[in-house]
């Protein structure tokens, strides 16, 4: 008999889909990375799609462009959680109605949801796209784009039961473990 005590296996972990959203360089793909390797999670960003694409947000695109992204987003994390994994979808996950379609699609696939919230302040994220611009650790963003980024996103509600950090590296452990207990 193979197994825990009883002869019985532990159970598979439940189909999770941890949501990432915050403004543009809060550190939504680095907190994604981290807790993708912590969770054994596959990451879905959308960046990556559009840039598979030859798209780049940061230059600004129509409407009709992020809505063929995010649809084979949703292709790729419903592959992944009808398969029993785990997935973490990073992007900026603004403006509500895209958390909700998250949240339906989580449902629908009888999978857990966490929505992570960076919360990383206006100020802070100019220094990093102005950091970036000097030394190219990723594709920048334009000042026009960036602007109307800002200035059009919408924070989670406090009914959508989010986990919020500032993204501070002493913060990880904390939140690491508090995805996790609402994952399993």
């Amino acid at each position: 008999m193979s197994g825990t005590a009883g002869g019985h296996l532990p159970a598979a972990p439940a189909p999770a889909l941890i949501l990432m959203c915050g403004r543009s360089f809060s550190g939504k793909t680095t907190v994604a990375q981290m807790l993708g390797a912590a969770l054994s999670a596959e990451i879905v960003s959308l960046d990556s799609i559009n840039e598979e694409r030859g798209l780049f947000g940061g230059q600004g695109l129509p409407i009709e462009e992020w809505i063929r992204t995010n649809e084979e987003a949703a292709r790729r994390v419903t592959t992944i959680l009808t398969g029993r994994g785990r997935v973490v979808v990073d992007d900026t996950s603004s403006p509500r109605f895209l958390r909700d379609n998250w949240r339906t699609l989580a449902a629908t696939t009888a999978s857990k949801f966490v929505l992570v919230y960076l919360n990383t302040p206006e100020n802070v994220a100019r220094d990093r796209l102005l950091q970036n611009r000097r030394e190219s650790h990723r594709n920048d963003v334009l000042d026009e784009v960036m602007a109307d980024h800002l200035d059009g996103f919408e924070p989670p509600d406090a009914d959508e039961e989010c986990l919020t950090t500032s993204s501070a590296s002493e913060e990880m452990s904390w939140l690491r473990e508090s995805v996790r207990r609402r994952i399993e």
